[in-house]
């Protein structure tokens, strides 16, 4: 199968044929019709997380079943799917307790004595696989808790971005924050990720949703995507912004950038009583700073990995949600590019101007 193989940090991804496995006892053969371009692969790209090469990345995906393993119930040939990188084993702690996506179990994975998913053609040496899935190929090979089967009248490649940006978003705020009626919430950050925040955030009936870009395009798209105010980050204080808007600070913030300052902001917006939910990837080892007396307000600050999702419900629903017109996909995608086009999909995330690019595959 073609693949988009990264070998080495800070260089092109590679067109290559790279050979993929039969599937396991529990096991779905995947091929792949959609895969978003998260900002997520991109630091793996630059090398700011590392991550052992060679490696195919892509973790955003939804396409049709064509092979399952002896053990797999979930899932059968021609199914829809979209997948999902916090794959779950179903019995650790975690697990039982409710909670998918917090997930760590090696069960999900080939053990190092097994065959790799994937490999080069000749050598037959391993090919790493990124976080479950490897989406930037022609196919998938995945634990059946991986993907699960949605209604096959929705378009595949607005279902890839429910694998990632949406259930991020969304999920931050319905299942990390648990956002009420009538609650205001602030959004930092108005990329695919952002934009899904807010249409999460008016699906829980947040009362006023403030985005906040530096970008005037982005806010314009936060508008229509639910957004009742926006505030311009290149133009003043946004903290001080957002208390005189609201008079006091919001119930919600939500960090979707994964910065230093902009982690700080979110907290410095808030009201008494208020959550700061961070859902962008801060670089390792850098250091947050607090002032200690706004904790005594009952301020909250949490992370939130995946939308704490639980997505075989998840899923299924936000599919829902898209075919009611309550949740919009189709403005999330900015273009749509052949998977020989992916380094310039990059180079496009690069500049931060578009929402989302999608690789499309032929059906």
């Amino acid at each position: 199968m073609k693949a988009a193989v990264l070998r080495q940090p800070g260089t092109p991804l590679v067109i290559e044929d790279v050979a993929i496995s039969k599937p396991g006892p529990r096991e779905v053969l995947i091929r792949t019709l959609a895969v978003g371009v998260c900002h997520s692969d991109l630091h793996f790209i630059e090398g700011t997380y590392p991550f052992p090469m060679p490696v195919v990345l892509g973790h955003e995906a939804a396409g049709i079943v064509e092979q399952v393993g002896s053990e797999v119930r979930s899932v059968k040939p021609g199914d829809h799917v979209v997948t999902c990188l916090s794959a779950y084993c179903g019995h650790c702690e975690h697990c039982v307790t409710g909670h998918l996506s917090l997930c760590v179990s090696p069960d999900t994975r080939r053990g190092k004595e097994d065959e790799p998913r994937l490999s080069e053609i000749q050598s037959l040496k391993p090919v790493n696989q990124f976080m479950n899935l490897s989406s930037f190929a022609e196919q998938m090979l995945v634990h059946e808790n991986a993907c699960v089967s949605i209604r096959k009248d929705m378009p595949l490649d607005r279902a890839a971005l429910l694998g990632c940006a949406v259930i991020t978003g969304t999920g931050a705020v319905f299942n990390t924050a648990k956002v009420r009626p009538g609650e205001t919430v602030a959004v930092i950050g108005c990329g695919g990720i952002g934009l899904s925040t807010i249409n999460g955030a008016v699906l829980a009936g947040a009362g006023r949703i403030i985005a906040i870009d530096r970008l005037d395009s982005k806010l314009e798209l936060a508008r229509r995507f639910g957004a009742t105010d926006v505030i311009n980050a290149s133009e003043g204080d946004v903290v001080k912004q957002v208390l005189e808007l609201t008079r006091g600070g919001v119930h919600h913030a939500f960090e979707c950038i994964g910065l230093k300052q902009t982690f700080e902001q979110a907290f410095g917006m808030l009201a008494r009583g208020g959550s700061a939910t961070v859902i962008g990837m801060i670089k390792p080892g850098q250091k947050i700073e607090l002032h200690g007396l706004d904790i005594l307000g009952e301020r909250r600050i949490q992370g939130s990995f995946m939308g704490s999702n639980r997505f075989p419900v998840d899923m299924p629903r936000l599919v829902d949600f898209y075919m009611q017109g309550r949740l919009k996909l189709d403005e999330l995608i900015s273009q749509r590019l052949k998977l020989e086009h992916i380094n310039e999909a990059f180079d496009e995330l690069r500049r931060g101007e578009l929402a989302r690019s999608v690789i499309v595959f032929d059906q």
